[in-house]
C-alpha cells in the first residue's frame, strides 16, 4: 500500500507554489481569468482553459443538487460558480488565501449559500468525503510520486476524480528543460509533463487534451 502522507517534496512544491500564486501572480491571475484586456500570448491561455474547463464539466452530471464537489485548486473561482450554478454544495480551497479571496469576491451572491471557501491544502482529511473531485491544473507542478499519492488520497475521500496534467510533449519537455537551464527569481514553479500512461493509479482513463497556443493540458479521470 502506498503511503498517503505528504512526502517533504510534495510539501516543498506546495509551498513554492503558495508564494507564488500569493505573491508575483496575484494580479496577474487576476487579470487573466477575468474579461479585462490580456495580451494575445495570454488569450491563448484564457480561450485554453476556457475549453478545459468545459471538457471538465462534461465529466458531471448536468444536474449536481444533492452532491457534493471538492474544487482543488480553485483559484479565482470560475469552476465553482459553474458547479454551484448546476446546483453542486462545492468546498473551494485554494491554497492562495489571495485567490481564494478574489473567488469569494466573484461568486454572484444567488450562489453563496452552494459554495464554502477555504484556503489549505486540497489533501486535508478534514474535508470530507465527496462525490466529485475536479482538480484543474493545479496538480501539474508535482513528482509522478506525489501525484500518484495526492490522487490515491483524493480517491479515498470521493466517487470520482477529474484532474488535469501537463501533458509529455516535445514543446513542454524543451520548455521544462530551458527552465532548469535558466532558473528566474519571478518564474512560476515548473510544470512537470507526465505520461499519463506510466501513472500507476487504479481506474485511472484518459479523457482528452486541450491545445490552445501556449495552454496545453491534458485531463484524465479516476473512477473507482
Amino acid at each position: 500500500m502506498r503511503d498517503l502522507s505528504p512526502s517533504t517534496s510534495y510539501e516543498g512544491t506546495r509551498a513554492r507554489v503558495a508564494g507564488y500564486f500569493d505573491g508575483t501572480a496575484t494580479r496577474v491571475w487576476e487579470r487573466l481569468t477575468s474579461d479585462a484586456p490580456v495580451s494575445r500570448i495570454r488569450q491563448t491561455v484564457r480561450a485554453g482553459r476556457d475549453t478545459m474547463r468545459a471538457l471538465m464539466l462534461a465529466q458531471l452530471p448536468h444536474d449536481l443538487r444533492g452532491v457534493r464537489v471538492l474544487d482543488a485548486g480553485c483559484g479565482t473561482g470560475a469552476m465553482s460558480v459553474e458547479l454551484a450554478a448546476r446546483g453542486a454544495h462545492v468546498v473551494a480551497i485554494d491554497i492562495s488565501p489571495k485567490l481564494v479571496e478574489i473567488a469569494r469576491a466573484r461568486l454572484p451572491q444567488g450562489l453563496a449559500g452552494h459554495v464554502e471557501f477555504r484556503a489549505g491544502d486540497m489533501l486535508a482529511p478534514g474535508l470530507g468525503r465527496f462525490d466529485h473531485v475536479i482538480a484543474m491544473d493545479s496538480l501539474i507542478y508535482y513528482t509522478q510520486p506525489d501525484l500518484e499519492a495526492a490522487l490515491d488520497g483524493l480517491a479515498a475521500q470521493a466517487g470520482q476524480i477529474v484532474f488535469t496534467v501537463a501533458p509529455r510533449t516535445a514543446l513542454l519537455m524543451g520548455m521544462w528543460h530551458a527552465g532548469r537551464v535558466f532558473p528566474r527569481a519571478d518564474r512560476s514553479p515548473t510544470m512537470i509533463p507526465h505520461d499519463y500512461r506510466r501513472l500507476n493509479v487504479a481506474g485511472l482513463s484518459r479523457v482528452g487534451r486541450v491545445s490552445r497556443g501556449f495552454y496545453i493540458s491534458e485531463c484524465l479521470k479516476v473512477t473507482g
